[in-house]
């Protein structure tokens, strides 16, 4: 019983302490509800009501912008707060910032762990405006330094650390379907603007402090139109750490355009560019970034180098550059293979010599010293590479309006592939080029070349390039026309500029086939041939020497025309610009032989060549020809010691064979060369015009034949020229002021011979290097001086010409006769053979004989005779008398006497000759004796002849 009562009194004490608790659980909770109640209101009324109406008070004082919420909510409970519908204005009332809803999740328990953490910020649609104004400051912090202006607090005290900055953890940030408007006022003018639209960022697991294997990852997208940014990788703040992929899209030449503006000279008109990257960086005692596999592609490129071109100058299809790396503290940059498809580019050289691309950055150029930025003082040099570049579908446009006419030169297919660059600029590259000219022809090269220090290794080679493409060029340094001709090349070029000055060799094979040329608006051909070949060449850039081994000249044709007022077409190919004063005084000669310049021809071989002269300051105008010229000429040079040869064969005037040979020493040296010129057969005819102009009479019949012995020494000509005339004929006589005064008939008869030819030799000296020296003119005149010398002094030339030794130019034109008598004196009739045979030979000479009487002599030797035969005594003091008395009057002869013997003697001269030395009757002619002969040293009376022609 007493159990079951202490049972009893137990169980009503755990009652009463039942209630107890349960009074004190409900009294507990009574008071928490109330302040959660008040918590919930606080945080589900108050807060939003609040925050509503503080927070454009806040904007207003802190930005000095008009801002509007609406809907502002908060959810105590859950740490979330909501906004919708935010918008603010400026201060000038442009909107700047709004966005359509704003939720923010805070996580309590990070909270309780000292960290601020989200769970979740999200933005739907916010609308930025971004302006960078024209001192390039940024609107929002224009806009908060207006707000708050700063104010220097001496209350503050210093303190040596700075506080740890808290903790913040956001698992998730989102903006979604953002929009950015930039407005670009730095350049002056109109604002540029760009909207960016939509606009998205994902950001999960950021945190602000370290954390092991934990990094945040982030998305971000933005479009400009079809222009596009994705940027994605993982981010770490505390160390500063980010990896991942960059990449722009479709980005518009008129957006880079206005952000490149201030650095870049020309002017992007059009093309889009994509860039892909990946990258890592990373923050602490250095920077790093380091970027790998990176892909640049540019399409559609189009610059002009100035906003009034109409044309681009510098155009592609499509460019790009793959395996773009970057390491930074490596100091190192890598570059994979370089692809460029169809680039257009066109240069202007103007007037002045100045190219657009070179004047364009003069102008557009920026003061270097003021803003590079100071040399790194790691002390390693920046390595960089290149895979490679490969450009394919070419083009260049070349203008060059220096020459009086413009130059303009295109090449198209342009291909080129080029092996791999780097900082080691001492390494060979290795290179392949081939291109098309526009306007015909193919150039090729390939090799190796090292940039510093420059050498150049290639094997190049072209092939129908034509000529006429560079006339402008030609035009400039001389007055001739490039009608035709087409230049091939094959070899190998070596350059090497490792020391001063440059030097290089190239060594191969060339050719200009169909080769056309003549003077500007005269329309006939200057010089062509079918094709001239060097094989092999070798040229030396420093000493210049230029060697040819063999130089072949197929067809060549040269027309050489005399104009009337005595000037040759040759002649006008070099222009008269001028010369120096340093160019035309003399100067010392030099001590050095060996030329600045060397050159040497092994053999040059003619083929089939001609060469027409005419000259028209003849009437009727002279016009003949060289044909089939074929020949050679070894050992070209101007190297002493050299000794050439030559040998060429042809025919001048279709009919007439010539032959030039001899010998050549070193051109432009004192070495002689000795050449010799035959010719055979000519028709004299085709000279015809030159006889009219100095003989007076044209041509009708003959032939020529030459033998030309030259010796040049220096520009010192020594010739002896051997012309052998062939039964020349004079045709009608022509008006010519500079025909001679002189009877040419007669000299060309003296020098004939009795098979009608006539063989001189004319010797002519001079320096070739007189501007007024010409062979031909003297050859000329040297037979003209013959023919008067001849004509003025007959019996001399016919002495000459017949090897009359022993009897002087008077003694032939004259014979003695003794005194009163047809007597010949002696050895007369030694010269009357002598006469006799020279008057054979040239059966076109006339004698003319005049029988003459000395007054004196003759009258005394017929006194005499007179007196003896009467038998008077014609000695001692009788015959002193009788010819006292004779000159007194006292005492005369016959009055026909004299004349009679002056006509006997005439007519004996004429038998002699015609019965004794067979002289032809109609070479000989009686004239009207003379009566006043002259009386020679012996007393003898000399009878005169005269020489005529027919």
């Amino acid at each position: 019983m007493a159990e079951k009562e202490a049972e009893n009194s137990q169980v009503a004490s755990q009652r009463v302490v039942s209630r107890r608790k349960s009074h004190l659980v409900r009294n507990l909770l009574i008071p928490l509800g109330v302040l959660l109640g008040l918590y919930a209101l606080a945080g589900f009324l108050v807060l939003p009501w609040w925050l509503e109406r503080s927070l454009p008070e806040q904007m207003d004082q802190r930005m000095g912008w008009q801002a509007e919420v609406e809907n502002v909510r908060f959810n105590p409970f859950a740490f979330s707060l909501e906004a919708d519908a935010f918008s603010a204005k400026d201060t000038t009332g442009e909107p700047v910032t709004s966005f359509d809803h704003l939720r923010v999740n805070l996580s309590f328990l990070s909270l309780l762990r000292g960290i601020i953490g989200f769970e979740e910020i999200r933005l739907v649609e916010p609308d930025v405006r971004l302006d960078l104004l024209q001192d390039h400051d940024i609107n929002f912090a224009r806009d908060w330094r207006s707000a708050n202006p700063e104010k220097e607090d001496t209350t503050r005290p210093e303190t040596a650390e700075s506080s740890n900055p808290p903790r913040l953890y956001f698992q998730q940030v989102t903006i979604d379907g953002g929009e950015l408007l930039f407005r670009d006022f730095s350049q002056g003018g109109d604002p540029a603007e760009f909207r960016v639209a939509p606009l998205d960022l994902t950001l999960n697991d950021l945190a602000t402090w370290p954390r092991d294997g934990s990094d945040s990852q982030y998305s971000v997208m933005a479009a400009l139109g079809e222009q596009v940014i994705e940027w994605e990788g993982d981010l770490s703040v505390t160390p500063l750490y980010s990896a991942g992929r960059l990449r722009l899209s479709g980005l518009r030449h008129d957006t880079l355009a206005h952000f490149l503006a201030p650095y870049l000279p020309w002017q992007l008109r059009d093309g889009t560019v994509t860039l892909e990257s990946r990258y890592e960086l990373a923050g602490g005692d250095h920077f790093e970034l380091i970027t790998s596999g990176g892909n640049l592609t540019i399409k559609q490129l189009a610059l002009a180098l100035s906003p009034s071109d109409e044309q681009p100058a510098l155009a592609t299809e499509a460019v790009a550059i793959q395996g773009i790396g970057f390491d930074l503290t490596a100091r190192e940059a890598t570059v994979g293979m370089v692809s460029i498809q169809q680039p257009s580019l066109a240069a202007t050289r103007n007037a002045k010599g100045e190219v657009d691309w070179q004047s364009s950055l003069a102008t557009a150029g920026t003061d270097q010293s003021e803003t590079s930025e100071p040399a790194s003082d790691s002390g390693e040099p920046f390595r960089w590479s290149v895979q490679g570049v490969e450009l394919s579908g070419g083009q260049v446009r070349w203008r060059d309006q220096v020459p009086e006419t413009d130059a303009e030169i295109a090449v198209n297919n342009l291909a080129m592939t080029m092996g791999g660059l780097s900082h080691r600029l001492d390494e060979p590259v290795s290179y392949d080029i081939s291109a098309e000219l526009g306007s015909g022809g193919r150039v090729t090269a390939m090799g190796q070349l090292t940039p510093a220090p420059f050498t150049f290794e290639g094997a190049l080679s072209g092939s129908d390039i034509l000529l006429p493409v560079i006339q402008p060029y030609v035009a400039d340094a001389a007055n001739l026309e490039l009608v035709d001709g087409r230049l091939g090349f094959d070899g190998n070029l070596d350059l090497d500029g490792q020391d001063e000055p440059l030097t290089g060799t190239f060594s191969g094979t060339a050719e200009i086939a169909g080769l056309a040329t003549r003077l500007p608006g005269n329309g006939g051909e200057l010089v062509s041939w079918e094709l001239l070949r060097l094989a092999p060449v070798e040229f030396n850039l420093n000493p210049a020497r230029l060697e040819i081994g063999t130089v072949t000249l197929n067809s060549p044709a040269v027309n050489v025309i005399r104009a009337a007022d005595g000037l040759h077409n040759l002649q006008q190919i070099i222009q008269d610009g001028g010369a120096s004063e340093a160019e035309t005084s003399p100067t010392a000669p030099s001590e050095v032989s060996e030329p600045g310049f060397i050159f040497r021809i092994g053999e040059l071989v003619v083929e089939q060549g001609s060469m027409a002269y005419t000259d028209r300051t003849l009437e009727p105008p002279f016009s003949t020809a060289f044909q089939e010229l074929t020949g050679s000429v070894t050992g070209f040079s101007n190297v002493p010691p050299q000794q050439g040869r030559v040998a060429i064969s042809g025919q001048l005037a279709g009919v007439a064979p010539v032959r030039f040979d001899g010998t050549l020493g070193a051109l432009g040296t004192e070495e002689p060369s000795n050449l010799k010129l035959t010719m055979k057969d000519m028709a004299l005819p085709v000279l015809s015009p030159y006889f009219g102009r100095y003989l007076g009479y044209s041509v009708d019949s003959g032939k020529l034949e030459l033998a030309l012995d030259y010796q040049i020494i220096g520009t010192r000509l020594e010739a002896s020229n051997e012309v052998i005339l062939d039964r020349m004929q004079l045709g009608s006589a022509v008006a010519s002021e500079q025909a001679i005064n002189a009877p040419v008939k007669l000299g060309l008869a003296l020098l004939t011979d009795r098979d009608g030819v006539i063989e001189v030799n004319l010797p002519i000296q001079g320096d070739m290097s007189d501007p007024e020296f010409s062979v031909g003119q003297i050859v000329m005149r040297a037979f003209v001086n013959l023919l008067v010398k001849a004509a003025a002094s007959p019996f001399s030339m016919l002495g000459s010409l017949a090897e009359m030794a022993g009897f002087s130019s008077e003694e032939l034109g004259q014979v003695s006769f003794v005194p009163g008598s047809v007597q010949l004196a002696d050895n007369e009739a030694e010269k009357l053979s002598a006469l006799a045979k020279a008057l054979r030979e040239r059966p076109e000479l006339l004698l003319n004989i005049r029988g003459a009487v000395a007054p004196e002599a003759d009258a005394l030797a017929l006194l005499k005779a007179q007196m003896q035969a009467r038998g008077e005594t014609v000695t001692g003091e009788a015959w002193e008398q009788a010819q006292q008395a004779w000159r007194d009057g006292e005492r005369s002869l016959p009055p026909e006497a004299l004349g009679r013997l002056a006509s006997e003697r005439g007519v004996t001269v004429r038998q002699v000759l015609t019965a004794t030395h067979e002289v032809s009757d109609s070479q000989l002619f009686l004239l009207d004796p003379a009566r006043d002969a002259p009386v020679d040293e012996q007393g003898n009376v000399m009878v005169r002849f005269t020489l005529d022609v027919r």
